[in-house]
């Protein structure tokens, strides 16, 4: 009988964490509701990718953030690579990755994704990174030295990168861009009024504009961007949201449900039923952009090849 758990996060949150996250410690954590509850990870396929992984001494959003897609993803062999340490340079309210001083950067990583890429066998890969404000650049060279590692060993995969803001950091997109990656994701995470509270670190419309320079340097590359519902946020801010990452040519939208890690991060304010995800969905889909995934699982990186297929497929259509 499959075994139930309300999210792979409830696990994660009895790590210890960064004190600065610490923000709510007496609130009290929603009952999730049905919807949410996903099988636990359990099977030969999980133990298979979790055991690559370790091998190659890597990292992965996926455990690190304590993603709940996990048991599904990882049973298929599908693993989201988080380079450039498990330790973020910011202390977002929503994030259940470690703040702190991270260390040096490890000139061996790139091979490392590459040769855990193949040994998946993964037709698209996905890479993301912890925020690493300490390095002049944030980190983009390393960003670029992995796309260019999977290219040389992995020629057939596609890549996906789900980049920090490199919030000052001049010249750092166009490192990115310029190794060519299949999908160039940036995530706003939610609408500009809950910044300050969920993403105190960042600027909404820096991240807009750079969505918007990754069109205007390459207008042939994908963009994505994706947000969390249950924050607190209203409606006619989500749709301003849509507005502007249309705005900034954005092809690819995710809006998945908030789930909080532990006590000590931003309080999930309401649940979103999957009727008002559809009706998201639907109206995102009048705004413009080419794909759109909604619904309270989404994540970035959740069917992140299929969707990539479908949009490969919708452009060769027209």
């Amino acid at each position: 009988m499959a075994v139930l758990i309300d999210t792979i996060a409830d696990a994660a949150a009895s790590r210890p964490r960064h004190p600065e996250k610490a923000r709510r410690p007496d609130q009290p954590i929603l009952q999730k509701p049905d919807w949410i509850r996903v099988k636990a990870p359990v099977s030969a396929g999980y133990a298979t990718t979790r055991q690559i992984v370790r091998d190659n001494g890597l990292h992965t959003v996926c455990e690190e953030a304590g993603c709940p897609n996990i048991g599904e993803c990882w049973e298929k062999r599908h693993a989201t690579f988080m380079i450039m340490g498990d330790t973020c340079t910011r202390a977002c309210a929503f994030c259940n990755v470690k703040t702190g001083l991270p260390g040096a950067l490890d000139p061996g990583e790139p091979e490392h994704v590459a040769q855990a890429t193949a040994q998946l066998g993964l037709a698209h890969v996905v890479v993301t990174s912890v925020d690493r404000d300490d390095l002049e650049d944030g980190g983009a060279a390393h960003f670029a030295a992995v796309i260019r590692a999977i290219r040389r060993r992995c020629d057939k995969t596609t890549i996906e990168v789900l980049t920090p803001d490199f919030l000052r950091k001049d010249g750092a997109v166009e490192t990115v861009v310029a190794a060519k990656p299949d999908v160039f994701n940036h995530n706003l995470e939610t609408v500009p009024s809950k910044y300050l509270a969920v993403r105190p670190g960042a600027r909404y419309f820096a991240s807009i504009r750079l969505l918007q320079r990754v069109k205007e340097i390459d207008p042939d590359m994908f963009t994505k961007s994706g947000i969390m519902v249950g924050l607190g946020e209203e409606r006619n801010e989500i749709l301003q949201v849509m507005d502007d990452l249309r705005a900034a040519g954005v092809d690819f939208l995710t809006i998945g449900q908030y789930l909080q890690p532990s006590r000590k991060h931003h309080p999930v304010m309401r649940f979103v039923p999957p009727d008002e995800f559809k009706s998201l969905e639907t109206i995102a889909y009048a705004k413009g952009f080419a794909l759109v995934a909604a619904s309270p699982l989404t994540r970035s990186s959740h069917h992140a090849g299929e969707d990539f297929a479908r949009l490969k497929a919708q452009r060769t259509a027209r």
